[in-house]
């Protein structure tokens, strides 16, 4: 037995539907319908296609003269790359004691580093950041209120339009949490762990943001533009692990770091809806990316959701219901804002 593949994780995988010990080392290929799941190379196609979508789009923003979009395209590869090896293989890095096997993926059409990483997660980093960062810029905050309130809406909007998604992968089989791992996966939100709620879903994109807009904006190019990227994208995860100090001082009282994971998860949904309704006129015009994109993936995840008839845990759908209502008044924001004249 490999330590790749512990008894957790085999019993993990197994109940994915396939076996760990039997992957490519390196990277593996599979046709798309023999994926265990129809909606899987569906949401394949519509991850991939956003991130191919949103660098079209920052390689024109970069053209125009703003390196932002740009930066946060790669400065999300360089963040997926800092956090997800630790993840998949935390004996790697002698974390295995301390975070121990947490998750695995399903087998999608194309899956890398022992078949623990898809593709379409690799897709997923620098689509969902461009989807967050050009909603809330098409909404005028960071012109308006500055690179810190800019990012807490970010924040705000990847918490409701990626929940929408991490609550219904289980359900489908796109990936299984461990739930023997009492050190990562409690408190959980029904199927999803709460501090991924919140520490991936709401604080790491909001910090990348703000580090990115911070460390790569103005007129910087070449050098000074690719290293800015790089350092943001590796200074994002210590962001994650601030805000789960709070929880962590009560580690092993679960009751008492889900009231305060809970809390947490409010002060990102009060600060960032107040932002999102209190939003300026007077906001740049909204690119096709921002128009098109998020309503295509909000669309694509609620089809998935009416369609799941998967055999994996259900996620909290009140919550999902919450989110998709947040998300679609975002969208509303947006399509609002963007018919409303521009004074002077």
């Amino acid at each position: 037995m490999s330590t790749a593949c512990g008894p957790d994780a085999e019993a993990v995988t197994r109940g994915l539907g396939f076996d760990c010990h039997d992957v490519s080392p390196v990277a593996s290929v599979r046709f798309p319908w023999d994926l265990a799941h129809w909606t899987m190379p569906l949401l394949e196609l519509l991850v991939v296609a956003g991130a191919v979508f949103a660098l079209v789009h920052a390689v024109r923003r970069y053209r125009a003269g703003d390196p932002v979009n740009l930066a946060l395209w790669w400065a999300s590869l360089v963040y997926l790359f800092v956090t997800e090896p630790p993840l998949y293989f935390p004996e790697w890095f002698g974390l295995d004691k301390l975070y121990g096997f947490i998750f695995a993926h399903n087998e999608f059409t194309v899956q890398f580093m022992a078949d623990r990483l898809p593709l379409y997660i690799v897709a997923f980093y620098p689509a969902f950041s461009q989807l967050a960062y050009e909603v809330v810029r098409a909404l005028g905050i960071f012109r308006g209120r500055g690179p810190l309130a800019g990012s807490v809406a970010v924040a705000f909007v990847c918490q409701v339009f990626y929940e929408v998604f991490d609550q219904l992968g289980p359900r489908l089989k796109w990936w299984a949490w461990n739930p023997g791992n009492r050190i990562v996966n409690h408190p959980a939100l029904a199927s999803v762990p709460m501090t991924s709620m919140l520490l991936f879903a709401s604080v790491s994109f909001g910090a990348l943001t703000y580090l990115v807009v911070r460390l790569a904006g103005g007129p910087r190019r070449g050098w000074s533009l690719a290293w800015r990227t790089v350092v943001a994208g590796v200074l994002a995860p210590p962001a994650m692990a601030v805000a789960g100090i709070p929880s962590s001082l009560f580690d092993g009282n679960a009751g008492a770091q889900a009231w305060i994971l809970g809390a947490e998860l409010a002060l990102v949904w009060v600060a960032g809806a107040w932002l999102i309704a209190t939003s300026r006129a007077d906001r740049p015009p909204a690119s096709a990316f921002a128009r098109v994109y998020p309503a295509a993936y909000l669309g694509g995840l609620a089809v998935f959701w009416l369609a799941a008839d998967g055999g994996g845990p259900a996620g909290s759908v009140l919550y999902v219901l919450a989110c998709f209502a947040a998300a679609g008044l975002v969208l509303v924001a947006l399509y609002r804002n963007e018919r409303a004249p521009v004074p002077g």
